[in-house]
């Protein structure tokens, strides 16, 4: 499957990132050329068109270990043929003071 390979490249996979297939739907695009891919990334880019899921979703739904989804994600982004949407790094989020002090500001009007 990974064909030896145990990391992902450069991309790194958080097990909340969530994965959406790029690929155009098949019921509107029934003569679309067959995509060079394993038979393990055609079912990740199926479950992944229309409904996104987390990468540990995938590595549920697929019984694979995450580290050999990851290194199949990896193939997948390098290839263009899905999208990863990363969660927000905890240090970016704003301050739990802050919003505490919106809501109160909110519910005052």
């Amino acid at each position: 499957m990974t064909r030896g390979r145990t990391g992902s490249g450069e991309q790194q996979f958080d097990l909340i990132a969530v994965v959406v297939s790029e690929l155009p739907d098949p019921a509107l695009a029934p003569d679309a050329p067959k995509l060079p891919v394993g038979p393990e990334q055609a079912q990740i880019l199926r479950r992944c068109l229309g409904t996104p899921l987390s990468v540990a979703e995938l590595a549920a739904d697929l019984d694979l270990p995450v580290g050999v989804v990851r290194v199949l994600l990896g193939d997948l982004l390098a290839a263009g043929l899905i999208r990863v949407n990363r969660p927000v790094p905890p240090a970016l989020l704003p301050d739990e003071r802050i919003l505490q002090e919106v809501i109160h500001g909110l519910r005052a009007l």
